[in-house]
């Protein structure tokens, strides 16, 4: 029996300054999508039938991503939780109205309401394929950001950078491993979405520059990178954000 999760429209002021990057974070929600999972009671015959043997889950008492498209889903939920998490630090942050001017507020105020609506989306559609098997949903991470002063406005925003660079990069280098085309649509209208966030991040670190655009990040072809999730995997280590351990021992 085939498992549905729909994502339902969502609606915001058109008349906002802002509403672009309003409207861009919810985009996903406003795709009105099915996603589509199968039982293990279906007859085999879909594409969309997860590998058993590569399904997320508990292995050797870590939470492993597993593999295929649900692996990659699972992979994209992971980093929404950090990028979720940390711009849920950054709105409550007892200096968050010194920190920063008026427009920034605005501005990361929007961002910490996309990458919730993205957690939350990939929440839902997870755990809707999944419904039978909740062990096998990624659980609620924890974070840890060690030294980072979410007084410091400078290390805020170069932080947000790096997070919303990696992001993108991700997103562009996991697309090519799904083979759902619900799922790659899933994922460009996010990738979209999180390259509006680092060009606004990179505008005010750099105002009045071409850094949204900057050499660093965009190739001679104007494209932006794109790293596989092994790659990302290790550079989001590095950060030492994540203390939830977990493994992926079935993503390249």
């Amino acid at each position: 029996m085939k498992k549905k999760v729909e994502v339902k429209e969502v609606r915001t002021d058109l008349h906002n300054r802002r509403s672009f990057l309003k409207l861009s974070g919810l985009a996903v929600a406003g795709t009105g999508l099915l996603l589509v999972g199968c039982n293990n009671d279906d007859d085999g015959g879909g594409g969309n039938t997860p590998d058993a043997n590569q399904l997320p889950g508990i292995r050797n008492g870590v939470f492993d991503l597993g593999g295929g498209d649900l692996g990659i889903l699972t992979y994209a939920y992971a980093l929404e939780q950090l990028e979720a998490d940390f711009y849920t630090r950054v709105v409550n942050s007892n200096s968050f109205g010194s920190t920063f001017n008026a427009e920034e507020q605005q501005i990361l105020t929007d961002l910490y309401n996309h990458e919730v609506i993205h957690r939350e989306f990939f929440r839902t559609a997870i755990s809707g394929v999944l419904q039978d098997e909740p062990d096998r949903v990624l659980p609620d991470l924890q974070f840890n950001y060690g030294s980072l002063n979410f007084n410091d406005r400078l290390a805020v925003l170069n932080t947000a950078r790096a997070l919303e660079d990696t992001g993108v990069s991700a997103y562009n280098g996991a697309g090519r491993y799904l083979t759902t085309p619900d799922y790659l649509v899933i994922a460009g209208k996010i990738v979209s979405v999180e390259a509006r966030h680092a060009a606004a991040i990179r505008d005010l670190l750099n105002p009045g520059s071409a850094s949204f655009a900057g050499d660093d990040i965009v190739d001679a072809n104007g494209l932006d990178p794109a790293q596989m999730p092994s790659q990302i995997i290790s550079a989001v280590s590095d950060l030492e954000f994540i203390t939830t351990p977990f493994t992926a021992m079935y993503l390249e």
